[in-house]
């Protein structure tokens, strides 16, 4: 067999294989006689035609077999034989000449293959990186403090007065479709809607004011061609919303009884308070600057280095990156079919940054690689059960997830580039800077007003942009 390597690029090669004739010409004679032992030709009796017969009558099917014999071995071989580290399945395509003449001459066929590209690793220690850290600021404490008031508020029944502005009403609603008609209909129970609240249409702001516990409200809306949830879009609905309750947030007074309620150890009054959410605070800001830091460092490492990378693992790493995009937008009440979601961009910025991503992970192995950098079975172990804490689940439960993916290899890899971004820092020309605001990245994805359960889960608590409770 011979074989020639052309390079293509840095990650892609072709291989030009040719199967002798003898090779082709043995193993078509070879298939042949185990059709002939086989097969049933008329005249014949089963397993007694002559081989020259069942040559011309299965030709077709012999040459398929031999072809799937013969071609799979012969890229194999030619891979091992040029040395090449492929990834994933190589691209084969046959000369068609070849194979109408199967078994009267040689095959030749050519096979594309993805490599890992050789980097050459120049100077890594010696990088130029700033920490900057965000200042803590008075306005900072006070939103956190705001916050948990938030978060500790309570709805207290109205009892003296009809609803108005800021309060949450809860209803049941009914829809009927008007235009177009439709036997469809809409029921929703115990629909939250803050009068006047962010994201609530007028229709529902004007008929759900004024009213009291029991009262029932019938209106209409006509929702724009343009309206974000597309089952209710161009639609013209009459509601009839059934009153439950009118209630009020009312927040806790900022005192030291309040401050025991939140539970936190070692904080009773407000002023101990405020010295705890200013050190969390201080704390994340050093993280986030470290962080940072960390992340212009191997910027500056990857500037220094540019090769190209796979893209069967830049396209895989793009696709979870997606996927993992996808579920945060949904977790956070984000439609991804909305118009304001543009596709384009997202996936442009997230196949960059899974370029990046890979190409700054093969690097860290190189320097992982020239500083004999290793990872001990307890470094894994540790990891393993940070990994645990943080899914919430029992160590022997992650051990045997990662057993059964192949995930401890990973985690000992993910480890070392770890240690390998870690030497790097220490060696890197850090200089202490001031905080500045750094310009913000342009969204590829734009918020989607009105967000909800969707359309066709709850439209009536989409439609008026309230919540149903339970």
């Amino acid at each position: 067999m011979k074989t020639e390597v052309v390079d293509v690029s840095q990650t892609r090669k072709e291989l030009k294989i040719e199967i002798e004739a003898e090779q082709v010409r043995a193993e078509f004679e070879h298939v042949a006689g185990e059709y002939a032992r086989a097969a049933t030709v008329p005249g014949f009796r089963k397993g007694h035609a002559p081989v020259a017969v069942v040559r011309k009558r299965f030709k077709k099917e012999i040459s398929a077999d031999v072809l799937q014999r013969l071609v799979p071995q012969a890229v194999e071989q030619a891979i091992n034989e040029s040395g090449l580290d492929v990834i994933g399945q190589p691209d084969v395509h046959l000369e068609p000449e070849n194979v109408e003449d199967l078994g009267q001459g040689p095959v030749s066929l050519h096979a594309h293959v993805e490599v890992f590209p050789d980097v050459a690793l120049g100077e890594y220690k010696g990088l130029e990186a700033a920490r900057r850290v965000r200042p803590v600021t008075e306005e900072d404490v006070e939103s956190v403090i705001d916050n948990l008031r938030e978060a500790s508020a309570a709805l207290q029944p109205v009892e003296d007065r009809a609803s108005e502005e800021g309060d949450t009403v809860t209803a049941d609603i009914q829809g009927r479709y008007l235009e177009p008609p439709s036997e469809e209909e809409i029921n929703a129970e115990d629909v939250d809607i803050v009068v006047g609240g962010d994201g609530v249409l007028a229709a529902f702001t004007e008929n759900l004011t004024g009213v009291r516990p029991d009262e029932v409200r019938t209106f209409t809306v006509a929702y724009p061609e343009d309206f974000s949830a597309k089952g209710l879009a161009g639609k013209t609905i009459e509601y009839t919303a059934t009153v439950t309750a009118v209630r009020r947030k009312e927040l806790p007074e900022v005192d030291d009884e309040w401050v025991k309620s939140l539970g936190e150890e070692g904080v009773d009054t407000v002023e101990r308070l405020r010295e705890r959410v200013r050190e969390n605070l201080t704390k994340n800001a050093e993280g986030e600057s470290e962080h940072r830091m960390r992340d212009e460092v191997l910027d500056r490492l990857l500037e220094r280095h540019q090769f190209e990378v796979p893209e069967t693992i830049v396209s895989y790493q793009a696709n979870q990156m997606l996927q993992a995009t996808l579920r945060d937008m949904m977790r956070r009440g984000l439609d991804p079919r909305g118009e304001d979601v543009n596709w384009e961009a997202l996936r442009e910025l997230i196949t960059h940054r899974a370029s990046e991503n890979v190409r700054g992970s093969m690097l860290l192995e190189r320097v992982a690689e020239a500083e004999q950098i290793e990872v001990t079975g307890e470094e894994i172990e540790a990891e393993i059960q940070a990994v645990a804490e943080g899914m919430q689940q029992s160590v022997e439960q992650v051990r045997a997830a990662l057993t059964k993916q192949g995930g401890e290899r990973s985690i000992a890899d993910r480890l070392r580039n770890r240690k390998a971004l870690d030497l790097l820092v220490r060696h890197a020309n850090v200089r202490d800077e001031e905080w500045r605001e750094e310009e913000e990245e342009e969204e590829a994805v734009a918020p989607v007003e009105n967000a909800g359960g969707g359309a066709d889960a709850l439209p009536a608590a989409e439609a008026a942009g309230g919540e149903q409770q339970g």
